[in-house]
């Protein structure tokens, strides 16, 4: 299937980021969201992120007009029905999803394919209550989108070779490196990430390192960009605690238990960077 138009459902982080490097690479783009401020808010920072990569002479003036001349917003489904890709990029809340995607799958035609950006969500579930299972795949896209070069393509028990086929050239076309996962809680990148994280808890809350030391460790010993600790306050400690929480549940293994000093800086509401305060204290 030639892919030339892609429908995005949600226009926050993650949906605007993948509608900028859908267009940027030549795709027409229909974002979608209910409210229009929230098209507007999306829009601005896909102007904002062109505009700091004209400046940094990685994209020209034309190519930046001709990137935002290929989106168009709308509040309506319906203005999604001519794509032949629709990429579910909403909040990562399993009934909302569910709820969109049978909305999707009452008006689009029975060819198009649909993916969800999903981190956690099981594809297999997800696809079930669409009446197009071997055309519904996961693409796991990575914040932010226009730099990260990681897309995690899920294949539910039910997705077809074609439809992957098809999702990977796609994710080739956009300039990003595609790895193939089987529907698992975590995939890949955040079954091994979210762990590692979660042991670094266990490591600060032995008395170790020090928070500072333990980062280090990290980035100088095994060349990580970010320590675990920093980047669990970039992601949020309550995030970490969620997801900990489903592979405990999921697994039934131990080695997935949340440590209790993640679950009782969450219940003190140290949360993160969002709060001001995680392992680290922010300004």
């Amino acid at each position: 299937m030639a892919i030339d138009t892609v429908g995005i459902i949600g226009a926050g982080t993650m949906g605007n980021g993948i509608a900028q490097v859908c267009a940027t690479s030549g795709l027409n783009v229909v974002m979608i969201d209910i409210h229009d401020a929230a098209l507007q808010k999306g829009l601005a920072t896909i102007r904002g992120s062109l505009e700091r990569l004209l400046k940094k002479e990685k994209i020209s003036a034309a190519e930046r007009d001709a990137a935002l001349a290929r989106i168009r917003t709308s509040t309506s489904y319906d203005d999604v029905k001519g794509a032949q890709l629709v990429i579910e990029a909403a909040t990562e809340n399993l009934e909302l999803k569910l709820k969109i995607l049978r909305q999707l799958d009452a008006l689009l035609p029975p060819e198009t394919i649909v993916a969800t950006n999903t981190s956690s969500i099981s594809i297999t579930q997800l696809a079930a209550v669409t009446g197009r299972a071997d055309r519904f795949i996961g693409m796991h896209f990575f914040n932010p989108v226009p730099v990260m070069a990681l897309v995690e393509i899920i294949r539910g028990l039910q997705t077809s070779d074609a439809t992957h086929d098809a999702v990977r050239d796609l994710a080739l076309r956009l300039g990003k490196t595609p790895i193939t996962v089987k529907n698992s809680p975590g995939f890949v990148v955040n079954r091994i990430l979210v762990p590692m994280i979660n042991e670094a808890f266990f490591v600060l809350a032995e008395g170790l390192a020090s928070p500072e030391d333990i980062d280090a460790g990290m980035k100088l010993g095994c060349n990580h960009p970010i320590g675990p600790l920093a980047l669990a306050d970039m992601i949020g400690l309550d995030v970490c605690l969620a997801v900990m929480n489903v592979y405990f549940a999921e697994f039934n293994d131990s080695k997935y238990r949340p440590c209790p000093l993640l679950k009782e800086m969450v219940a003190a509401g140290y949360l993160g960077r969002k709060t001001g305060r995680g392992v680290y204290t922010y300004a």
